[in-house]
């Protein structure tokens, strides 16, 4: 799953950057007022099942691009759902704890984690575009942790030191949201490593804000010697409009590998048919179905969480309508863990 993360990189700086690309000034120009969404959606906090908090740790990030393909209205829009704050956040449920998955024993360096044979994930932004309110690492301490400071030299190192190292993950936050020139020079450092071979990068802009996938980007993405993969997070099939789509497909027409992952949610797409359409709309575009994921059990997000078992029912339901290559793993990730662990036999 992709990482969104509290604000703490300086994404509001780009109001003052002189020339700042057209996907720059769209991010800083995003929603951070709950208020101000729902009244463009023409509906206020009395529309929304539980009280919508006026302040939390986790704020509200969302780009216009995103909430332009919110239904006006409806205060259970699935888009809607996945950015909105609600006091059921501040519930407290066992069960739920702030490092669902293990990240913080697994830093190997600061910034660095290092989790699965072969790869390792670099934090490569402690911030990203949008704030779902799911996210696994929403109380991940960045500053701590090394994650999102810019300063490669570490992780660089332990890379390099290790021979069996075949892939990088750049992740977050998201990494998307660094300056082209930024992650141009991070690749490159990257690439000087030969025994890396594959560079996946996860990142959810591409979906919230298609403007990302200018000629800077897809220049550098295709001239990398690096196998290039890119994972991209869509829950539900509103979120591939035109636009979207169109970016994806220039991606895909770079040659790279497209990917997605999607988060098993209660009141977003925990229905078949929903999760069909999404899977149709996605390969249309260039991009495989890889991973449907049950909820990483992060505090402040129970009242997302489906079942196991009727996580499996709706991955029988899938199977049954759609051809093998459009089903994605029904997986589950366990702190510990050599690999994702699959709830279903393919």
């Amino acid at each position: 799953m992709i990482a969104e993360m509290p604000e703490t990189a300086p994404i509001t700086s780009l109001r003052q950057r002189v020339g700042a690309a057209t996907w720059q000034r769209e991010l800083a120009a995003g929603y951070r007022d709950p208020a101000e969404l729902l009244r463009d959606l023409g509906l206020s906090a009395s529309d929304i099942p539980g009280d919508v908090p006026r302040r939390c740790t986790f704020p509200l990030r969302v780009p216009r691009a995103y909430a332009r393909r919110m239904r006006r209205g409806d205060p259970h829009d699935p888009l809607l759902r996945q950015v909105l704050p609600t006091s059921a956040e501040a519930h407290a449920m066992p069960g739920f704890d702030c490092d669902p998955v293990g990240d913080q024993a697994s830093l190997a360096v600061p910034g660095l984690l290092h989790k699965y044979h072969g790869r390792v994930l670099l934090l490569a932004s402690a911030a990203c575009a949008v704030h779902c309110r799911y996210c696994f690492r929403r109380h991940f301490p960045y500053r701590e942790a090394g994650g999102g400071t810019g300063d490669f030299a570490q992780a660089l190192g332990y890379i390099a030191a290790r021979s069996d190292l075949r892939e990088v993950i750049l992740s977050g936050g998201d990494p998307l949201v660094l300056p082209d020139e930024r992650l141009r020079d991070l690749v490159r450092r990257l690439e000087a490593i030969p025994h890396l071979q594959r560079l996946r990068i996860h990142s959810r802009l591409p979906v919230v804000l298609p403007s990302r996938v200018d000629d800077a980007l897809l220049s550098w993405l295709r001239a990398s010697r690096l196998q290039v993969v890119l994972v991209i997070h869509a829950n539900h099939g509103n979120e591939i409009d035109g636009e979207t789509a169109a970016a994806l497909t220039r991606l895909r027409d770079t040659g790279i590998t497209l990917l997605n992952q999607s988060v098993l949610l209660r009141g977003v797409n925990d229905d078949a048919g929903e999760l069909a359409v999404l899977s149709e709309k996605l390969f249309a575009a260039g991009v495989l179905p890889y991973y449907l994921h049950l909820l990483d059990r992060v505090q402040g997000a129970a009242h997302f969480e489906v079942p196991a078992g009727r996580a499996r029912t709706l991955h029988r339901e899938l199977r049954a309508r759609l051809p093998g290559y459009l089903v994605p793993r029904l997986v589950q990730e366990v702190a510990g863990a050599p690999s994702k662990q699959p709830l279903c036999q393919p």
